[in-house]
């Protein structure tokens, strides 16, 4: 962490909560970003101190062992363990699939599995480029424990901004079979027909649980003409990559 000098000669370590607002979350490093998470030390282990420890685990061992070697630093309790494993894994999340290219819809599956442990529902959407490469996964809608309510204009928005040439639907069924309902064949086909309009490709809507999954494309429940197979094509009207 950088010093900065104080009257007399002495040194101290500036504020990372304030250099971090006035500078942005990404002025910290990787020490000072795990003391923004855990908050506090304790006398034997001072914050600074507790963060090198855990930084060297994290370095070292996969999500799987994480919480388990966490907790034997001293000063690190269960729960400040699990919000460091937390954050590693959803940055984890968010890091693998930057980029990706999708080629058919088991490619994006898992990116999107862990929403099948919601206990609601939730409406997702990942846009792509033309060239296929997945640009971003959001949460548009979450509902209840059997429904879930959308509407094109949340669906597409940022869909829009990000000038993405095509998006796949998503979301879970906490309870029930892995199949689509009549109220989810009828969102697909007019997310099909907005998409449309748009000029975005609607490339399939899948419906996820800890079990299994659906694909409206490859049970061959979408309209649009620009498929082949359960293989996606983006329409070429849009190709940024």
């Amino acid at each position: 962490m950088n010093e900065i000098e104080i009257f007399g000669g002495k040194k101290a370590k500036p504020n990372v909560r304030e250099m971090a607002i006035k500078n942005g979350i990404e002025f910290p490093s990787d020490e000072e970003l795990l003391m923004l998470i855990l908050n506090g030390g304790t006398k034997k282990m001072p914050l600074e101190k507790l963060a090198e420890k855990a930084l060297c685990v994290i370095n070292e061992y996969g999500t799987d062992e994480l919480v388990e070697h966490l907790t034997r630093i001293s000063g690190m309790g269960d729960a400040k363990a699990l919000a460091l494993a937390a954050a590693v894994e959803l940055g984890r999340r968010r890091n693998s699939c930057s980029r990706c290219r999708i080629e058919r819809p088991s490619d994006i599956v898992p990116y999107v599995k862990h929403f099948s442990l919601e206990k609601k529902e939730h409406f997702v959407v990942a846009t792509v480029n033309g060239a296929r490469e997945l640009l971003n996964i959001r949460v548009v809608s979450i509902g209840t424990v059997s429904r879930t309510l959308v509407h094109p204009r949340e669906v597409f928005a940022e869909a829009i901004t990000e000038h993405a040439a095509g998006i796949i639907c998503f979301h879970n069924h906490p309870c029930g079979p892995c199949l689509p309902s009549n109220a989810d064949r009828t969102t697909t086909t007019a997310l099909e027909e907005a998409a449309v309009i748009l000029g975005i490709t609607f490339m399939d809507h899948i419906i996820v649980t800890h079990e299994d999954y659906f694909s409206f494309l490859e049970h061959g429940l979408l309209k649009s003409s620009h498929y082949k197979g359960d293989i996606f094509t983006v329409s070429d009207q849009e190709n940024i990559c």
